[in-house]
C-alpha cells in the first residue's frame, strides 16, 4: 500500500502568535515546528503501515526551505520517503490554491491512500482535505478519530474510521483509494529515536517548483489569491474579571451576570 501523509511547517504554538499588519498573514518569522496534528497524522500513517506489510509512507509539504525540517522529523518517526514543494511563486497561497498544488504533486503517483490533519494550527480552514479529495477524485473521510485499514492489493481494500458527533459517534467506510483526514484523538505521535534521526538523512526528499507542476503561475500566490484579508485588527489587552464577594447576594449576582452575558 502506498500511504501520503500531508505535513505543515506552523508557528510554534507555545510562542506569541501574530499576524503581519503589512502583509496581513501569519508572522512565520519566530520559531517554527511541524504542527502537531501532522505529527499524529504521520503517527496514523505509520500505524497503518505496520499492520499492512510492505506499505510505503511519504511526507507531503509546501512551504519554504525551512519547511524541510517538517519532513525529517516525520522521515525520523519512520516514514520512507519526502515530497517538498517550494517555490516563491506559491507564497500568500490561499486554501483554494494550496489544494491545486498539492494535488498537482500527488496526481498520477498511485496513492492508495492520503492521510491529513483535521485543520493546522494557523490557517484553520479544516477546508484542504475536502479540496484535495475532491480534486483527486478520492472518497474522503474527515474528522476520524480512529483509522483502520484493511489491503486487499492496495485498490481492493477499505478504510474505516469512527467520527465524532454532538450525539455520539459515527461510523465511516469507503474503498481504497481515499483520503482520510484525522483529529487529536487519533494517536499520540511516537518520538523519533537515534536510529530513526539518523537514518532520516539518508532517506530521498523530492523537491518540485512550480514548473515541475501542471500549474499556471498567475493562479498561484497571494497577487492571485481567492480570499483576501482586507483588515487587521491587534487582539485587546484582557480587561480585569467581575469579583463578587457573597454578601448573602452572590447567588443573585452570578445569575444576573450570566443573564447580562446572554449564558442563561
Amino acid at each position: 500500500m502506498k500511504i501520503a501523509v500531508l505535513v505543515k511547517e506552523v508557528p510554534d504554538t507555545w510562542g506569541d502568535r501574530r499576524i503581519d499588519p503589512s502583509t496581513k498573514r501569519v508572522d512565520r518569522g519566530g520559531d517554527v515546528v511541524i504542527d502537531e496534528i501532522n505529527e499524529k497524522a504521520v503517527e496514523a500513517a505509520l500505524l497503518v503501515k505496520e499492520a499492512n506489510s510492505g506499505s510505503d509512507v511519504t511526507v507531503v509539504t509546501m512551504g519554504p526551505a525551512s519547511a524541510l525540517d517538517a519532513i525529517r522529523k516525520s522521515l525520523a518517526m519512520g516514514a520512507d520517503r519526502g515530497i517538498h514543494i517550494i517555490d516563491n511563486g506559491l507564497t500568500g497561497s490561499d486554501v483554494v490554491q494550496t489544494s491545486a498544488a498539492l494535488a498537482a504533486a500527488l496526481d498520477g503517483r498511485g496513492f492508495d491512500l492520503v492521510i491529513t490533519g483535521n485543520e493546522s494550527t494557523d490557517g484553520r480552514s479544516a477546508a484542504v482535505p475536502a479540496m484535495l479529495a475532491e480534486r483527486l477524485g478520492l472518497a474522503q473521510l474527515t474528522f476520524l478519530r480512529t483509522l483502520t485499514v484493511s489491503a486487499d492489493g492496495g485498490s481492493g481494500g477499505t478504510v474505516t474510521g469512527e467520527r465524532v458527533t454532538t450525539e455520539g459517534h459515527v461510523e465511516l467506510r469507503a474503498s481504497l483509494p481515499a483520503l482520510v483526514s484525522v483529529t487529536e484523538q487519533i494517536a499520540e505521535a511516537r518520538y523519533p529515536n537515534f536510529k530513526g534521526i539518523m537514518s532520516a538523512k539518508k532517506k530521498p526528499v523530492e523537491v518540485l517548483a512550480l514548473a515541475d507542476l501542471p500549474l499556471a503561475a498567475g493562479d498561484t500566490g497571494a497577487d492571485n489569491s481567492w480570499s483576501v484579508v482586507v483588515e487587521v485588527t491587534a487582539r485587546p489587552p484582557r480587561s480585569g474579571g467581575t469579583i463578587i464577594k457573597d454578601d448573602g447576594t452572590a447567588g443573585t449576582q452570578v445569575a444576573e451576570f450570566l443573564a447580562a452575558s446572554k449564558l442563561i
